[in-house]
């Protein structure tokens, strides 16, 4: 008789059977009823509505909501895939916000289908699914994207609600961004008739800066017989920061959120003291506090490292005992201090007045080798590991929001170090160069000893002390960067960054280590 974990690895090798054809939607009948109990009495699998589940980890803390959002858009479409055929379409506002990068989990996904009868489903942590009986679009006025049922992008901006210009308007000008001449825009203008939306959409294309395709729908429908009055449906005028050259919505949603969150930063934030006149005594600061940056940094990411430990490794006596956590704690801090070490220098570029962002491009994959080099030496990653950004997705945990796909962080992260590059105010550069970092989130693993560190080096491009994160307010910290990705609300990560500094401008001592 096989033993009990004969059974589930027979369970569990169904499961990966399933996995490798892309099913992450597991319907019940996908499953003998024994093998779908036995994996989720083990954790293995995790029921989201009657008769669908999809995989989770054992490991998992009860209520953990990471393999949900991880799971929510290939859940979705496969669901209304099975229960509505074809006849379904995510709304103009939703199709918009894919189209234009933004995958973060809502509250509530909006689904139009001929067939509809307006009701809720209720799905895992907080989030729904809302069907409204609707017209679809037809041709080319829809497609399809990772298995959803999009409003292409012209089709998107003219069905979606005038309000959605005030409640989304980062999501609307990165998709606009991306029209590059009007006749995209011009024929489901004319083919439809759409004298409102040809005025709303034409001063909507003159706020980002694009008179000439403005003035085209404007002249063009006039000419077929329609008359357009322009208005601006957005709130504020920005300034012209997109380029018509630029073809990512990805780099053009960064720009504007930059631009968007800048002033609340500059308004909150301490001054920037300037560059120190004593270098010297700047780098000393930051290597007195690297044993009170190691504890709290590497503790926020949940490693268990103590000032003994660390200071051990600091002094060359890296020799961890070969039970997995504590050489998995070790091999941690050994690259935190090989990567500290990376990071002085940078800053010492700084320090002598070269562009931070010119410093943090040609330094940050030097810091992120030195972090993770000991996990090559002792033989636990791969020497491929070390070769720079993620080819893989990655999700950040009990977080909605989804990082930038491989592709588009290759475009992003060059235009973040060119808005680093380009940014006066030391203060941005400090806040958002962490924010948008750990927004892209480049790397599989060390994006928020990474994001700390770019951030403790436009702290030194301002003249404001090193910085450290206390473990002690990672609830809050991690809150204010959830906030700051999914509703675009820079405020709360911008008031617990400066509360710290401020605290070290005035001298006062930084976070303690427990005793061990």
């Amino acid at each position: 008789m096989a033993s009990p974990s004969e059974k589930l690895a027979e369970s569990l090798e169904i499961l990966h059977q399933l996995q490798e054809r892309g099913l992450v939607a597991i319907r019940s009948d996908n499953l003998t009823r024994t093998h779908r109990e036995r994996l989720t009495q083990n954790g293995f699998l995790q029921e989201v509505i009657k008769g669908w589940y999809i995989p989770s980890r054992p490991d998992g803390a009860t209520g953990e909501s990471t393999a949900w959002y991880a799971s929510f858009w290939k859940f979705c479409a496969a669901y209304l895939e099975n229960l509505k055929g074809e006849d379904w379409c995510l709304s103009p506002e939703q199709s918009l916000s894919l189209h234009t990068g933004n995958w973060t989990v809502p509250k509530q996904l909006l689904v139009r289908a001929s067939k509809a009868r307006n009701n809720i489903t209720a799905l895992p942590h907080d989030t729904s699914l809302l069907d409204i009986r609707s017209s679809l679009p037809k041709g080319r006025d829809m497609e399809e994207k990772y298995g959803l049922r999009l409003y292409s992008l012209p089709a998107s901006l003219i069905a979606c609600a005038p309000s959605s210009f005030t409640q989304i308007p980062t999501d609307i000008r990165a998709a606009l961004s991306t029209i590059r001449d009007s006749s995209e825009i011009l024929k489901p203008l004319l083919d439809g008739g759409h004298t409102t939306v040809a005025g709303r959409l034409a001063g909507a294309f003159r706020n980002i800066g694009r008179d000439r395709i403005a003035d085209n729908i404007v002249r063009t429908m006039n000419r077929a017989g329609y008359k357009v009055r322009e208005n601006d449906p957005f709130e504020v005028k920005i300034p012209s920061i997109l380029s018509e050259r630029e073809q990512s919505p990805y780099v053009n949603r960064i720009r504007l959120m930059w631009q968007d969150m800048r002033g609340h930063i500059i308004e909150r934030f301490p001054a920037a003291p300037g560059l120190p006149k004593d270098t010297q005594s700047y780098l000393k600061q930051v290597e007195d506090i690297y044993v009170t940056d190691a504890y709290h940094s590497l503790s926020i990411e949940g490693y268990r490292v103590s000032r003994e430990l660390i200071e051990k490794v600091r002094g060359g006596n890296w020799n961890p005992d070969k039970e997995d956590e504590e050489e998995r704690n070790a091999m941690a801090a050994h690259g935190y201090w090989q990567a500290y070490q990376a990071v002085r220098k940078s800053i010492d570029r700084v320090l002598n007045d070269e562009n931070a962002g010119t410093v943090i491009h040609d330094d940050h994959g030097i810091w992120y080798q030195e972090m993770f080099s000991p996990g090559v030496t002792a033989g636990i990653l791969r020497p491929s590991d070390l070769a720079g950004y993620r080819n893989e997705p990655v999700y950040i945990r009990k977080s909605k929001h989804v990082p930038l796909n491989k592709e588009a962080l290759r475009d992003a992260m060059p235009a973040l170090f060119d808005l680093l590059g380009e940014e006066t105010e030391p203060s941005v550069r400090v806040v958002l160069g962490h924010f948008i970092f750990v927004y892209i989130h480049p790397y599989i693993d060390g994006n928020g000893r990474m994001g700390r560190f770019l951030m403790n080096l436009m702290l030194a491009s301002g003249g404001y002390p090193w910085t450290v994160v206390p473990v002690e307010q990672r609830n809050d910290y991690m809150a204010a960067l959830e906030e700051a990705s999914v509703n675009q609300n820079i405020i709360p990560f911008t008031a617990f960054l400066a509360q710290l500094v401020d605290a070290g401008l005035k001298g006062k001592s930084s976070p303690e280590i427990p005793s061990t």
